[in-house]
């Protein structure tokens, strides 16, 4: 049976408020990390979906309580707060990695997730050399963190619309060389055809030619998501 509840955790004074769903016997705990809008009903149903599947999902509240349900022009500001300063972006990322460690059954290890911002947060998780199964990015921004590079532990794999205009093929390459200098297990998958935020129903409504659902790109990097996490977590049999 999947069941959700609220979760209230710290960083630096700061209250944030994620929402966990967990799954009966599950496999593992995946860390939904969100768009630029914070925790929504996009990643909301993502968390259902992935209950559905067997696995735990803690939808992470990286911006705080006080703005949970403000919008994207509130998260676009706390969005450019937080990318502001990397190095303490990264901690709060791994604050959110010891709350999902101290939740009672998280299954067999933890994968972190993200979407376009959340794409970002991702990434940078596998860059601070945290020991965790593996992450994932979907249309996220590749941007490096100017930070010391360390060896990179967790297994990484991005999901890329070939002609978003926020992350252009020589990010791309860049990211795949940085990756490879890193020593991470890495996979980039590239959607031609396809621009940003292709796994958002509603992305076609704000208007921007930069950002537009695909079906198709949905559809398989969800797909590729699956089989990722299966190598991840092999089932008995």
């Amino acid at each position: 049976m999947v069941k959700s509840r609220s979760i209230e955790h710290q960083f630096h004074g700061e209250t944030l408020l994620s929402e966990l769903v967990t799954a009966d016997k599950a496999r593992a705990t995946i860390i939904l990390l969100p768009t630029v809008a914070g925790v929504s009903d996009l990643e909301l149903g993502f968390a259902q979906t992935l209950a559905g599947k067997g696995y735990n999902a803690f939808v992470a509240d990286l911006y705080g309580k006080e703005f949970r349900g403000s919008g994207r022009e509130i998260g676009a500001q706390q969005m450019k707060r937080l990318r502001a300063n990397r190095a303490a972006l990264g901690n709060r990322l791994l604050a959110v990695i010891e709350t999902v460690r101290g939740l009672p059954d998280t299954g067999t290890g933890i994968v972190a997730i993200g979407f376009c911002f959340g794409g970002l947060c991702a990434l940078d998780l596998a860059r601070t050399g945290v020991d965790i199964a593996g992450v994932a990015s979907f249309h996220g921004l590749f941007d490096p963190t100017g930070l010391p590079p360390r060896p990179i532990k967790a297994k990484v794999i991005a999901f890329h619309g070939w002609d978003d205009p926020l992350a252009p093929p020589a990010k791309v390459v860049a990211l795949g060389q940085e990756l490879t200098s890193a020593g991470a297990d890495w996979q980039i998958h590239a959607f031609g055809n396809t621009v940003h935020a292709f796994t958002n129903p509603g992305a076609d409504a704000f208007g921007n030619p930069a950002t537009k659902f695909s079906s198709d790109a949905n559809r398989r990097s969800w797909r590729a998501l699956d089989g990722f996490l299966d190598d991840l977590f092999p089932t008995n049999g």
